[in-house]
């Protein structure tokens, strides 16, 4: 490939970046977002790298199209994740995702995106905050 060519991909990616703002950002979203605080955990996708982390963090928002998380440690970029919805929504299956953000929030606090490889099928908006309210609550009634 021609390094001129990278050049002048690298330049037009960053000039790119820098209009993008937060309400840009919304409306290039290809689906409706969910907010939903709930517990969830994070897993290498890997099956042979599944016992090196096992990460908990808090699900900010969820999409057909992928998640808001926020943890205590950085996740990689481009690296591949197993969430398992499970405890905290139990209509969702463990699903693999692609990191695709990471960022420091504050020291000990990352907020990460993910994208699904393939379409989750959510229930209605209340329907899933409900059910993230219960489960918070029966898991802190048994702690």
């Amino acid at each position: 490939m021609d390094h001129d060519a990278i050049d002048k991909d690298a330049f037009d990616l960053m000039r790119d970046i820098e209009r993008q703002t937060p309400d840009e950002i919304r409306r290039k979203r290809s689906s409706h977002r969910i907010a939903v605080k709930a517990r969830i955990v994070v897993q290498p996708g890997n099956s042979s790298d599944l016992g090196k982390l096992k990460l908990e963090g808090v699900l900010g928002d969820i999409s057909a199209n992928g998640c808001r998380i926020m943890t205590a440690l950085p996740l990689r970029v481009g690296d591949i994740y197993r969430i398992d919805f499970r405890d905290a929504l139990a209509d969702l299956p463990m699903t693999f995702v692609r990191c695709v953000r990471c960022h420091l929030v504050r020291e000990g606090a990352y907020e990460s995106g993910f994208q699904t490889f393939h379409a989750l099928v959510l229930p209605d908006d209340g329907g899933l905050r409900e059910e993230a309210e219960i489960l918070a609550r029966g898991r802190s009634e048994r702690a």
